[in-house]
């Protein structure tokens, strides 16, 4: 499977919005329900009664962690998502995912929170995605620190935050996970070690998309969320 570039990235994601389909909020569905089936996968061993905590960024990678959080609220005995930014701030689809989670009765907790709890069993980490511009700075910051200081098993969604999602590089502070749900096709930044086991998600994005920027389109097999090896082909 190729790895993309967050450029070609963006104009596959631009194509499928814009001209072909599937629709944001599609996309942002199978990649949240895809995280969620990861999810409850690393939480073998205290499932159902384990507790996950969302970290979600203001853009389109928070939205796909908030719809997982979504998914999980009636799979675990506690879920709760923590926000970078204020809720007005969210794009239109992540406000979206936010009215749709809390519509579960599950909460929304602050960076605060986290600080003074206990640690939780799982973290998901859908911050920044492949959006990033600089190093992480403010509550994106404090979170990445905190999530890479807890004890829980930590996922992140698409990229892991704070890592450059063409060079593996981290200007700054990065969520160190144990696994990568990465969506779509693997980013080259993603051959970093750091990224953990990698995974990909099917967003049910037609074929014919991934060919019009040129690029050979990923066959996935009977699996929506797919192992990957270390070294995607870059051709």
């Amino acid at each position: 499977m190729a790895a993309l570039t967050s450029r070609e990235m963006r104009e596959v994601d631009r194509i499928a919005v814009e001209d072909t389909g599937p629709g944001l909020l599609q996309m942002m569905e199978n990649a949240g329900r895809s995280m969620a089936v990861l999810a409850i996968r690393r939480l073998r061993s205290v499932y159902p009664a384990g507790r996950a905590v969302i970290l979600a960024g203001p853009g389109g990678n928070g939205g796909g962690g908030i719809c997982a959080a979504r998914h999980l609220a009636p799979r675990l005995e506690e879920v709760e998502v923590c926000l970078s930014t204020p809720a007005r701030r969210l794009s239109e689809a992540a406000r979206t995912q936010l009215d749709l989670y809390l519509e579960t009765g599950r909460k929304l907790v602050t960076v605060e929170d986290l600080f003074l709890r206990d640690p939780p069993d799982l973290i998901v980490d859908a911050l920044i995605g492949y959006s990033l511009r600089g190093a992480p700075r403010g509550e994106a910051a404090r979170l990445i620190e905190w999530a890479n200081g807890s004890p829980a098993a930590v996922v992140s969604l698409d990229v892991p935050s704070g890592l450059d999602p063409d060079t593996g590089d981290a200007p700054g502070a990065y969520v160190q996970p144990l696994a990568t749900l990465t969506l779509h096709m693997p980013k080259q930044g993603l051959l970093n070690p750091a990224a953990g086991q990698l995974y990909v998600a099917d967003l049910g994005i037609p074929a014919g998309v991934t060919s019009r920027i040129g690029v050979e389109p990923p066959v996935y097999g009977p699996a929506f969320v797919v192992p990957l090896e270390r070294e995607p082909s870059t051709d």
